[in-house]
């Protein structure tokens, strides 16, 4: 698992409910994974926005903010949020509307109650975290 490097972040994710704080940390570790694996992203920055952990391209500017958080009328699911107009969440239904929980224009929910669905995740924040630089060359998947 990456470091912390910012207290901040470090303690919003200790404040999290212990049942949900794994997931979270498995989210986050995914998210520095892919963004070390894909060529073009660079180095993540992970900051708090909205108060959320918030993970940024600010680099090479290739992504959109992804930010992790809870879903407050679910207390048993936490959930992954883009950027509500980039169309990021049409492309993920697009892709996986049978094995994602999308919600809105937003987020991806993933209930404890599940396995997270480590492929089809990793995929979703590649195209996150290549949103822009995939923009530039009109390629959408």
């Amino acid at each position: 698992m990456p470091t912390f490097t910012d207290q901040a972040v470090a303690e919003t994710f200790a404040a999290f409910p212990d049942h949900l704080r794994p997931r979270l940390l498995a989210i986050r570790t995914m998210i520095f994974d892919v963004a070390a694996t894909t060529p073009g992203v660079g180095r993540v920055e992970e900051a708090l926005r909205w108060g959320q952990p918030s993970y940024l391209t600010s680099e090479t500017g290739s992504g959109s903010t992804i930010r992790l958080g809870l879903v407050k009328a679910e207390d048993r699911c936490c959930a992954m949020f883009v950027h509500c107009q980039s169309g990021l969440a049409d492309t993920f239904k697009a892709l996986y509307s049978n094995e994602l929980t999308i919600e809105g224009n937003r987020s991806l929910v993933f209930s404890i109650d599940h396995p997270l669905p480590k492929a089809e995740l990793r995929h979703c924040i590649g195209l996150a975290l290549t949103h822009h630089l995939r923009k530039k060359t009109g390629r959408s998947r």
